[in-house]
């Protein structure tokens, strides 16, 4: 499969395109970006990169002859212009509905707070309402210490508990990594401490078992992340079918049929994560590769 919807040539490709969630008018101008309208859905590109983002911190410390040209640009431009800086990969679904925002994030890694700072404060984002996690991979769960900076606040300013939806799996390895984000009330006796307020919420890697995450479903779609590891992607959209698989070695049936046009129907849009533009996977790849 080849990703079927790209940022325009010369833009970041971590924020610069939001595309709707349901079908807005398109503006030719754009060359294929939806208008920004206060009331639609977009999606916004928090991150692109691979687990260890770009630029690759090797190729500069230790520069080959000549030197890498991704990374080398990825340090000569300003981040907001350049294709070649990308975050770990994260996706914020500004979920419009009835004129009301939620914000749903799916995955929260390394480099959460230079995204927080980044792309929030540009797109004017206040908090987050839900968080989806993929896997428990370090790329995507390792921002979970800052959490707190997005959960919403009451008039009083006290944090309001945020939901957070993963597999028992995750969930299991996020309790070994984060022990004081599984407390649900502060130890007895420490009367400045707060527990972390978080509503953590299991799903299967089921595509017939849906969950709803503030007010949208999503299908969970597990693939391989290298041979013996599940992953989840998700298809999410009320009137626009969007398939979101940022982690994927190889398909599972189910899922193939679930996004294929023979199977469950026509794509509205397919977002497909591919860690090389040339090249070809073998059977220890963990990630799909593009070939010309």
């Amino acid at each position: 499969m080849n990703p079927v919807f790209q940022a325009p040539s010369g833009t970041n490709k971590d924020q610069s395109v939001q595309g709707s969630v349901e079908p807005d008018p398109f503006d030719s101008s754009t060359k294929g970006a939806a208008k920004p309208q206060s009331s639609s859905s977009s999606l916004i590109f928090l991150g692109t990169g691979c687990s260890g983002s770009l630029p690759d911190t090797r190729c500069l410390l230790k520069p080959s002859t000549p030197p890498c040209g991704v990374c080398s640009m990825g340090v000569s431009l300003p981040p907001e212009r350049n294709p070649n800086y990308r975050l770990n990969t994260s996706l914020l679904i500004d979920y419009c509905h009835d004129e009301t925002h939620k914000y749903i994030l799916i995955d929260i890694g390394k480099t959460f707070r230079e995204q927080v700072l980044r792309w929030f404060v540009h797109h004017k984002v206040p908090s987050v309402n839900s968080i989806i996690l993929t896997h428990e991979h370090a790329d995507a769960v390792l921002g979970l210490d800052e959490v707190w900076v997005v959960q919403p606040r009451n008039g009083r300013n006290d944090i309001e508990q945020i939901p957070i939806f993963l597999t028992q799996f995750t969930m299991d390895s996020i309790a070994r990594r984060f022990p004081y984000l599984m407390e649900q009330k502060p130890e007895d006796g420490d009367e400045d401490a707060q527990a972390a307020k978080i509503d953590w919420k299991i799903i299967e890697d089921d595509v017939d078992k849906p969950f709803v995450a503030s007010g949208l479903e999503f299908v969970p779609l597990p693939v391989m992340h290298g041979e013996g590891y599940i992953c989840l992607g998700f298809l999410f959209g009320r009137r626009a079918r969007v398939a979101y698989l940022s982690d994927v070695s190889r398909f599972l049936p189910k899922t193939e049929n679930v996004i294929s046009k023979s199977g469950a129907g026509q794509l509205d849009l397919l977002i497909l994560e591919a860690n090389a533009l040339h090249g070809v996977g073998d059977s220890s790849s963990t990630h799909l590769t593009l070939k010309s």
